[in-house]
């Protein structure tokens, strides 16, 4: 069950996103893009709560679907290569297995911007500066840090995904 805080958070950023994509039908984050879960900075970062919305929808998933997530994170060690390619990630269909219970990080990329960091969509970015996607107003990431700060301590997909693998033995 979703906890409270992170629901509020959910539901905030979904109207930010529906408010961009209305104004925008050709913005780029969609179901079908998949560039930004191939060319992460690093494994994305999870606070227990959500951890424990993405552990529901892992646990809903096939064995074998299962097996080759748990074989993507073995693989990516505790120094992966960059970019990292999201472990969730199915490479058949581009698509999320798990897109219902995704983590923030994800639900906001493409429509939050936090530019010291680096965190936003540089084909979004180049559309704008090309004047294809004009009065494009970037949600401020820096509040969702704050929000998800409030909700605890964060720690790897992997770890989190490791621990969860060695309790189900």
């Amino acid at each position: 069950m979703t906890s409270a805080p992170l629901r509020l958070l959910h539901t905030d950023i979904d109207e930010r996103v529906r408010l961009i994509r209305e104004g925008h039908g050709d913005w780029l984050c969609g179901k079908g893009c998949d560039r930004c879960c191939k060319r992460l900075a690093d494994v994305p970062q999870l606070t227990g709560a959500e951890w424990a919305l993405l552990q529901e929808g892992l646990a809903a998933l096939p064995p074998d679907q299962l097996d080759l997530i748990a074989t993507r994170i073995t693989a990516l060690g505790p120094t992966p290569a960059r970019p990292v390619t999201c472990p969730l990630l199915d490479p058949d269909s581009g698509a999320c297995p798990v897109y219902a219970q995704r983590p923030v990080a994800c639900r906001t990329y493409g429509f939050y911007v936090d530019r010291e960091l680096g965190l936003y969509c540089r084909d979004i970015e180049q559309q704008v500066a090309d004047g294809a996607l004009d009065q494009v107003i970037w949600g401020n990431h820096e509040v969702i840090e704050h929000a998800l700060a409030r909700l605890g301590p964060q720690r790897s997909l992997t770890a989190w995904f490791e621990d969860w693998q060695a309790q189900r033995r």
